[in-house]
């Protein structure tokens, strides 16, 4: 024992120093966020975690009493501390440890600046009319597997004018990455969302016509979308969808603000290119990409063609921002899908099982063609497919609705379920009995809401080595209907 204690000794004094050794453990403490706001603490605190909905607020939590057009966050203030919270940052005085502002918005936004500004985390932005939050999580999962709690990303789809800045205030000083996603509906919110973060590498998954009911056109969205590289640092990289008709579009805007750009595609002329994909018997792929100088062979566990594109983006967001490769492409062969945007479920039925693919949460034309060319490859007795309603297409509404059909056919789809509103024009469509060239014509139904869509596949009846694709835009609440079909497994 005496003989081997100078050598721990010794040990013990040679531990690597690293310069985040010097940071502060704790996300926030009252001095610090009076610092970075200019508000007046009436306690002393420290914070583990931020959060701006009481409901959702966890033991040592900062609450935000932000207040909105139809909502005051301040009469939330004793649910929060209910709940847990350590303190509040509010516009008037309470009876609980609070930081006083002028303005809690503003403040938050203060926040999250300061949260950027102390530390040296490589930040990721991530926007796409489609597949932006699943490539969020497949860059965080990237770059988190090297060191756990070394990435940072937004949760759930934080990606607005609030969800973004909230995401940066949670962002830890010793954070060596922070990965963002950015949404919008109209013009104009792209770019205040890129200031926030000042990214050091901007994707952009697709350009697709989401949103095209506020913008007007596939131009327009490219435009918007391209606002994203206008945060970028001195230095930063732009990446950027190859396949997409719009690629020179995205491409004018990155070059006009004198950024590096690298595209990534099937395109011969990207940057990053697919050489080629094997697809698995139960989904995923075999990748072998060019990244230019050297090649790459990495296998995806996500389904479906849109992934094998993704998955591009993927690899070169992480060498942009000084990930390791092979890391990347472990956690992409690990990675399953997301509740609501493409999670599994085997399901009990009569002869056995039923695979339920959740895409419930978001639709457009483009992941609906997408999801549907997935489903099609998906080894099965029979197709279903339940779709909802897309929304924010505008005068276009029926004519992408319709447009539907032929991907049915094509994934040759044995029963369809349309629900809402605007599934009546595919309904029509298909009512027409049109076959595709092979003689193919799906049968189908159509209903209004979710409840009437349980009935109905209920109706229909599911058997073993059935495959069901659920998806449709979130307010038409399917997510109801694939709880209502996985919690009877519980």
């Amino acid at each position: 024992m005496n003989a081997i204690q100078p050598s721990l000794h010794h040990a013990l004094h040679s531990w690597p120093v690293d310069a985040r050794d010097a940071l502060p453990l704790a996300l926030w403490d009252a001095a610090s966020i009076s610092a970075a706001t200019g508000g007046v603490a009436s306690n002393q605190f420290q914070a583990a975690g931020v959060e701006m909905d009481s409901r959702d607020v966890r033991p040592g939590d900062l609450f935000v009493a932000l207040k909105g057009d139809a909502m005051d966050g301040h009469r939330f203030i004793p649910q929060a501390f209910a709940k847990g919270a350590v303190a509040a940052i509010t516009d008037r005085p309470i009876d609980f440890p609070h930081v006083l502002v002028r303005d809690t918005t503003q403040a938050l936004h203060d926040l999250a600046h300061a949260a950027r500004d102390r530390s040296d985390a490589v930040r990721i932005a991530v926007t796409g009319s489609v597949g932006k939050t699943g490539v969020k999580e497949a860059i965080f999962n990237s770059l988190d597997r090297v060191g756990r709690g070394a990435a940072h990303r937004s949760v759930r789809s934080y990606n607005n004018h609030v969800g973004v800045p909230l995401s940066l205030a949670r962002m830890p000083a010793r954070a060596r990455y922070g990965v963002f996603e950015m949404g919008m509906n109209h013009a104009g919110e792209i770019a205040p969302l890129s200031a926030h973060v000042r990214p050091n590498v901007a994707l952009i998954t697709t350009i697709a016509p989401a949103h095209i009911e506020n913008l007007g056109s596939i131009e327009a969205i490219a435009d918007e979308k391209a606002q994203i590289f206008t945060g970028l640092v001195d230095g930063g990289t732009a990446v950027i969808p190859a396949d997409t008709e719009m690629a020179d579009r995205l491409i004018g805007h990155a070059r006009a603000l004198g950024v590096k750009t690298v595209t990534f595609g099937r395109s011969e002329n990207a940057d990053v290119r697919l050489l080629d994909a094997i697809r698995q018997p139960h989904g995923g792929a075999l990748i072998t990409t060019d990244l230019g100088d050297t090649r790459l062979c990495y296998t995806i566990a996500e389904p479906g063609e849109h992934w094998i594109g993704n998955s591009l983006g993927v690899m070169v967001a992480v060498r942009a921002a000084g990930g390791d490769l092979a890391s990347a492409g472990l956690a992409m062969a690990e990675m399953g899908g997301l509740k609501g945007r493409g999670a599994r479920f085997q399901i009990a039925a009569n002869g056995g099982k039923v695979l339920l693919i959740d895409e419930s949460y978001n639709a457009n034309p483009a992941s609906m063609r997408a999801t549907l060319a997935s489903l099609g490859q998906t080894p099965a007795t029979r197709r279903i497919a339940v779709l909802g309603t897309m929304g924010e297409l505008g005068d276009f509404a029926d004519k992408f609705h319709r447009q539907l059909a032929a991907p049915l056919a094509e994934a040759k789809i044995d029963h369809a379920i349309l629900v809402g509103e605007g599934m009546r024009a595919l309904a029509a469509q298909l009512g027409k009995g049109t076959p595709d060239s092979l003689g193919f014509a799906p049968s189908f139904t159509h209903c209004d809401d979710a409840d009437q869509a349980i009935l109905a596949l209920e109706e229909f009846g599911m058997t073993g080595g059935d495959a069901v694709l659920v998806k449709g835009s979130n307010f038409m609440g399917l997510g109801r209907l694939v709880s209502h079909f996985t919690s009877a497994q519980k």
